[in-house]
């Protein structure tokens, strides 16, 4: 893990997706979706950069949170988390669990960014509560929690929703949004496409966040499913990843497994009575 030197003499840890963010190198997260703690500690263990661990669309608790939390603890991957809306409080309760970065849904306006950014942040720079004593027992911080909760709490706002457009280079320049990820599914659906991924309508409008977020020096993200895509959007600028869920990982293992053998019994003569 990276770390520099602290006055008090003991190694200062530092957040190694902010790390390698800054650094302009990609990252790449796995989606958790089941409330089973083991299977988010072995993704956590395969060489992802974080877990993006799904609140708004999948029926997972702050209690199964809070235990991913601890599972992964010297593991590689960060554990970040969605929470079903963009609002202070579920800000909060994800982030005293032990969360070390929040993706706000649906950030349609500037305020609501600038309300992302408080959330994560201690006064006086933003507005969140100082009743983390379940965070600070998952994260080395010699110096104190809050400090290093500011420094290290990555802050990713989703831009999936047809409004934003009318405001992007104001919700890209907001102070201390570290990431704008564009949520290509949801913008589809609100762009009237139904989720296609190919249409002009669509590029146009990844064009114009890609071009707002360059502009103010923000991280770009986008989900990415394959190695070429990763690769190909890379080129483009992007450096934030979500990639799979963890049950779309084991059915992509499944089929590599068992296609062939499929293919092999269906090509199999049939034997003559």
């Amino acid at each position: 893990m990276p770390t520099q030197a602290s006055t008090s003499g003991i190694p200062r840890w530092e957040n190694p997706v902010k790390t390698r963010l800054n650094r302009g190198e990609p990252v790449i997260g796995a989606v958790i979706t089941t409330n089973s703690v083991e299977a988010a500690a072995h993704a956590a263990s395969l060489g992802f950069d974080f877990l993006w661990i799904e609140m708004e669309h999948a029926p997972i608790s702050l209690e199964t949170l809070r235990n991913i939390v601890l599972a992964t603890r010297g593991l590689k991957a960060v554990p970040f988390a969605r929470p079903p809306v963009n609002e202070l409080w579920t800000a909060k309760r994800v982030l005293d669990a032990g969360a070390l970065g929040v993706i706000f849904p649906f950030t349609r306006t500037p305020a609501l960014a600038r309300q992302a950014v408080a959330a994560c942040r201690y006064p006086p720079a933003g507005l969140r509560g100082s009743g983390a004593f379940l965070a600070q027992m998952r994260w080395p911080a010699p110096e104190g929690y809050y400090d290093f909760a500011d420094a290290n709490v990555l802050v990713i706002a989703v831009v999936e929703d047809i409004s934003a457009l009318e405001s992007i280079d104001e919700i890209a320049a907001t102070p201390g949004l570290d990431v704008l990820f564009i949520g290509t599914s949801d913008l589809s659906f609100s762009l009237g496409l139904r989720g296609r991924q190919d249409h002009p309508k669509l590029q146009a409008a990844i064009t114009r966040i890609v071009a707002a977020g360059r502009k103010q020096g923000k991280v770009l993200g986008r989900p990415a499913l394959t190695a070429e895509e990763i690769r190909r959007f890379t080129a483009d600028g992007f450096r934030f990843f979500m990639t799979h869920t963890e049950l779309e990982l084991m059915t992509a293992g499944a089929a590599q497994l068992l296609a062939p053998l499929k293919k092999t019994q269906h090509e199999a003569p049939v034997a003559s009575m």
